[in-house]
């Protein structure tokens, strides 16, 4: 009687272990958490908004030409800035002008961005329209203070030397954080169109 050679069994074979490629996590929760902002409670974002916003505003404050305004660039900033102007012109106005003062702090501000904005961009400048536009926007916060300090005091003196001041300021802040955008051999025709925005603004704070 011939004989069955007994089946070889399963647990004589090689264990398969399976190897994930270099580099690559098969765990889906090893993604880093700063990126995945969906589930983040609403009063956590804006913090974290308001944190940048205060970040930008130093830097305003203390001009350093640092890049990084312009790699983390948000409208949020001069969008407040803008509406804090305009409310402080426009109660400073004559009642029957406030509105017109009003709406006209919005398009100088936000149309002569864009006019400097795209100035920069004909002459060769490295830099987004968005990003220009925040750098812009943020460097009118020493004429938001220089307004305030004028509504509070009025004063023609007061307002003159705030005004100077707060021109001064903004176009040195904008032009140090836009001198690294590759406009070196056209400065003058660069800096220009900034110096005369942020003139106007100053000029209208004076007048208030």
């Amino acid at each position: 009687m011939a004989t069955i050679p007994p089946a070889h069994s399963s647990s004589s074979l090689p264990a398969y272990t399976p190897v994930a490629p270099d580099g690559v996590s098969g765990n889906m929760s090893s993604a880093p958490h700063a990126l995945d902002t969906l589930d983040e409670p609403v009063i956590v974002t804006i913090k974290r908004d308001l944190s940048n916003v205060w970040k930008k505003l130093q830097q305003v404050l203390v001009p350093s030409g640092s890049r990084e305004v312009l790699r983390d660039w948000d409208l949020w900033g001069p969008l407040m800035l803008c509406l804090s102007l305009a409310i402080i012109l426009s109660l400073s106005a004559p009642k029957e002008q406030s509105a017109a003062i009003f709406t006209g702090i919005f398009v100088i501000i936000w149309c002569g961005s864009a006019v400097v904005t795209i100035n920069a961009k004909l002459l060769g400048g490295q830099i987004s329209f968005f990003q220009s536009v925040c750098v812009l926007g943020y460097c009118v916060f020493p004429l938001v203070v220089a307004a305030a300090v004028s509504f509070f005091v009025n004063f023609l003196l007061v307002r003159l030397i705030c005004g100077a001041v707060g021109f001064a300021w903004s176009t040195f802040a904008s032009v140090g954080f836009l001198a690294d955008t590759g406009l070196a051999n056209r400065r003058f025709l660069a800096v220009y169109p900034i110096g005369l925005f942020y003139f106007v603004i100053a000029w209208m704070v004076v007048l208030s």
